[in-house]
């Protein structure tokens, strides 16, 4: 597999300023922009953290919603326009309470994010940085989020780390 570079893989904490961040990469090129949300919003307090990030965003962004179907929404996005996914982590636990095989699931979005010649943006959340989690399931979510995230940085032309809204390029060339 070879290196995108025009993949971004965008890694940080909860409130990291990770989102923020990723769109500031997006909107340095012309619109329209298109952004892939992967949230299910299912309470009360997700919905206003969509809507924060929808206003944060603005008009010239179209939003396609794909808690599921992330590898279609990548493919059926303009080839020549900038896209923002957020996030990665979102989507694969999605995937992995559904019953998905994540090894399938994260070979295909591999093959999606490779095959894009327009500036590409993955957000994600880094989960692998703390304590052992005490259940099966949250291992296996974290192990799994550990597999796609060494997975997409291998494919991307860079890799960011973002820690307190501030970026820290780990792989490619530093854009501030």
């Amino acid at each position: 597999m070879s290196e995108n570079p025009h993949l971004t893989l965008v890694l940080g904490g909860a409130r990291s300023g990770k989102s923020a961040y990723a769109e500031s990469l997006i909107v340095t090129h012309p619109s329209p922009w298109t952004y892939i949300a992967t949230a299910e919003i299912l309470d009360e307090e997700m919905r206003a953290r969509v809507d924060a990030h929808r206003a944060r965003r603005g008009e010239d962004w179209r939003t396609v919603e794909a808690a599921q179907a992330l590898v279609d929404a990548i493919r059926e996005a303009p080839v020549d326009g900038p896209l923002l996914i957020d996030c990665l982590t979102l989507w694969l636990s999605n995937r992995l309470l559904s019953g998905a095989d994540l090894s399938r699931d994260r070979a295909a979005l591999i093959d999606a994010l490779s095959s894009r010649s327009a500036p590409t943006v993955a957000v994600s959340s880094e989960v692998g940085l703390s304590i052992v989690p005490d259940n099966a399931l949250a291992r296996s979510f974290r192990d799994a989020a550990g597999e796609l995230h060494q997975a997409v940085s291998r494919s991307a032309g860079r890799v960011v780390l973002v820690l307190a809204g501030n970026p820290l390029t780990a792989k490619g060339p530093s854009i501030m």
